[in-house]
């Protein structure tokens, strides 16, 4: 394996490339299996070396897992003992450890820990339900996420409560003895029974530290949302403010560092605050919140000789005025900050009245110099919904692994109706679509 651990939401079938990409594009489409299409939840596609996984719900609304070798166009399926309700929170995620055994968590939002393992290296046939991790604070799970940890370690994180009085918790696995602990004494935050914390993040940053930024939540009203806050830490354990100054857990309002004091109501929203660098190695925190005149704008915060320095990017004449709770479809999208030799710093943005496209930002001030699209080398017709059913959107997942092929990367796609605060649709609901798995050579989308 090219790391340690590699992250990422019945019969075979044999699967043959369609006909939507064009002989002169690069993409090879290789269909997975018809999934549900009544609302959508995120699916988890996972590539290591030869081997490639797929997590997702079928047609019937099963967890189910999909493997094939790469130099093979045929799929293995296994059906997992879970099935998906009308929740879109309920996404599905795996990772691999180091001795190559799958681990996939997922459908549960404020419900018991799901949690199934391998019992023998990258063998979907033997995944066996876990009960356990540790055995306490693993009621009201939400937001499951491994990623690997300092030292390549696997490590497991996730909400413990609801929205408005969770708190977030720390697993560490031994990969040998095949056991968790507990990174943290404490949970990282605690919102004192007031609110809660959203987290993105932890991001390995190129400066060695794992960078962290939230905002709090004090209801299940997204509108709720305030106080965009960061922390950073080098192993997991030990947490810091951009100064070094040590932060003492369980970190709270009152001893955060909040990098913009964003009121309850202000137009900030978990979900897209997003954590990116510049050429210095510099956190760069994107966000958006509303403006004077009471417009959503997207403003970067950057640290610049020990202060946060909020900077306006957008200059849009449009509010966003969300509310509510459950899962609402976002009408403004902020993704990372991007640095390359070749583009420089660029943010890529989305908006459901200006339109997408991606600005190159000039590094002294953040300003934006130009407004691009958003290069894409998949073909206009797997962009394109196929679907006739009405409100059908394409869904894509990022592949959490990596293959050895030079030049190339993997994408699934998928088509589905939109969230609906987590309410079921009277039917009639669309057909199945069909789960796809792109492989894409040449420019990254």
């Amino acid at each position: 394996m090219r790391n340690e651990i590699l992250l990422c939401a019945r019969v075979v079938l044999l699967v043959c490339s369609v006909s939507l990409a064009r002989a002169d594009e690069p993409v090879d489409v290789l269909e997975v299996a018809p999934v549900w299409a009544g609302h959508p939840v995120g699916f988890c596609l996972l590539t290591d070396g030869n081997d490639q996984f797929v997590a997702f719900y079928d047609a019937e609304r099963h967890m189910t897992v999909a493997q094939r070798k790469l130099d093979s166009r045929e799929w293995r399926f296994q059906r997992l003992p879970e099935e998906l309700v009308w929740d879109s929170h309920n996404s599905v995620t795996m990772a691999l450890d180091s001795t190559g055994r799958i681990h996939l968590s997922g459908n549960m939002h404020c419900k018991p820990l799901v949690y199934f393992r391998t019992r023998e290296p990258r063998d979907i046939t033997t995944f066996e339900r876990v009960p356990a991790m540790v055995g306490s604070e693993e009621a009201q799970v939400t937001y499951p996420q491994f990623f690997e940890g300092p030292g390549g370690g696997l490590v497991f994180t996730y909400r413990d409560g609801k929205s408005g009085s969770g708190n977030q918790i720390y697993n560490a696995y031994d990969a040998n003895a095949q056991t968790w602990r507990r990174m943290l004494d404490t949970p990282l935050t605690d919102g004192k029974g007031l609110m809660n914390a959203y987290f993105h993040g932890p991001v390995a940053g190129p400066d060695g530290y794992f960078h962290l930024c939230w905002v709090w939540r004090d209801t299940p009203d997204c509108a709720s949302n305030h106080d965009l806050s960061y922390a950073r830490s080098k192993d997991l354990v030990h947490w810091e403010k951009s100064n070094g100054e040590p932060l003492a857990l369980p970190i709270t309002l009152e001893t955060a560092e909040v990098v913009a004091p964003v009121p309850a109501g202000g137009g900030i929203i978990n979900g897209n605050n997003t954590i990116g660098f510049d050429s210095k190695h510099r956190p760069i925190l994107a966000f958006h919140k509303y403006d004077g005149a009471g417009n959503t704008q997207i403003y970067t915060a950057r640290l610049e000789e020990g202060r946060w320095v909020i900077r306006q990017v957008s200059k849009w004449d449009y509010r966003w005025a969300f509310s509510g709770g459950g899962s609402i479809p976002f009408e403004v999208r902020v993704q990372p900050i991007r640095y390359t030799s070749d583009t420089g710093l660029t943010l890529e943005f989305g908006h459901a009245k200006a339109g997408g496209g991606v600005w190159t930002l000039d590094e002294a001030d953040l300003s934006v110099k130009k407004t691009g699209k958003v290069k894409d080398s998949t073909p206009k017709t797997l962009r394109r919904v196929l679907s006739t059913f009405p409100g059908m959107s394409v869904k894509w997942a990022n592949d959490r692994g990596a293959s050895d092929e030079p030049g190339v990367h993997y994408l699934l796609r998928w088509e589905t109706l939109g969230p609906n605060r987590d309410r079921p649709r009277d039917p009639p609901w669309p057909e199945p679509s069909m789960l796809q798995v792109l492989r894409v050579t040449g420019n990254d989308t």
